[in-house]
């Protein structure tokens, strides 16, 4: 079943793999759910059944022109929880997907979920507002907005390097995993690329950390630069009751690769918890 049918119409790509407990990998703007291949790897070897999937607008699945929001998000994945029979499944979300995993509980519940981790996430609230006076400028917001519109790709090839916290004398990942982020990010479509930005930089998850009444992990790094530990990571630990914070010194945001083997170590700690 590679594609599933979204309550619009849209078609979400999906790959399940594996056989065991359900860990459903959501991944990050701008890329695809590929980007969790070492995680992939790891969980099914294992012994866990893994399904990731490209959000709507990005990778294999439909380019619509709109409906690019949180709430439209989280029906997604439950039109993939449901038409998959998932159950006693655990929800990762990876930068922007964190929103998925936040937004999903609040709107649709438990159920179907044991436990959820939020990685290098967005969760909850990025924006800077008086409530919030540690977050994002809105102009920071705009300004990335503007290059896309610019130029999508030359913007692309600058963010990626950041993304993974490469500089000219650190090079934590290959040209290799840099070029092929790159093409994962050119699939999207930019009016996803666009709207997303308003998604992951405005949506106020604060409201949905109530709903996160399963054991959950929270890992950041202290040297994300693309989403800084301190307005989000931290803050989503500390509001979320009997959660476990593991922070990782230096790392950036693109973690899960930078640091593929002990993310994997800690996720199949976690998952292994009673």
């Amino acid at each position: 079943m590679p594609y599933i049918t979204a309550t619009d119409g849209t078609s979400l790509h999906v790959k399940d793999m594996g056989a065991g407990k359900p860990v459903v990998l959501i991944h990050g703007w701008p890329l695809t759910g590929d980007m969790w291949e070492k995680q992939t790897l790891a969980l099914v070897e294992a012994g866990y059944r893994v399904i990731t999937y490209d959000r709507r607008g990005f990778g294999q699945s439909g380019h619509p022109i709109d409906c690019y929001d949180y709430d439209t998000f989280a029906d997604d994945l439950a039109v993939i929880l449901e038409q998959l029979d998932l159950w006693d499944a655990t929800l990762v979300g990876f930068s922007m997907g964190g929103g998925e995993v936040a937004r999903y509980l609040s709107r649709h519940g438990r159920s179907r979920i044991s436990k959820t981790v939020l990685l290098s996430s967005v969760v909850p609230f990025l924006l800077k507002t008086s409530d919030n006076p540690k977050g994002v400028d809105i102009a920071v917001l705009d300004g990335i907005k503007q290059k896309i519109r610019q130029d999508r790709f030359g913007f692309l090839k600058d963010f990626i390097p950041d993304f993974y916290g490469v500089s000219m004398i650190h090079h934590p990942v290959s040209q290799g995993v840099l070029d092929w982020s790159f093409l994962l990010a050119s699939m999207a479509s930019p009016m996803a690329t666009l709207d997303c930005v308003d998604a992951w930089g405005t949506t106020d998850f604060r409201p949905d950390l109530q709903a996160f009444t399963v054991p959950t992990l929270v890992i950041h790094g202290t040297g994300d630069s693309t989403v800084p530990a301190e307005i989000s990571g931290e803050k989503a630990a500390a509001a979320i009751p009997g959660s476990t914070w593991i922070s990782y010194e230096g790392a950036p945001h693109g973690l899960f690769m930078t640091h593929a083997e002990r993310v994997n170590e800690d996720l199949l700690r976690f998952l292994a918890t009673p």
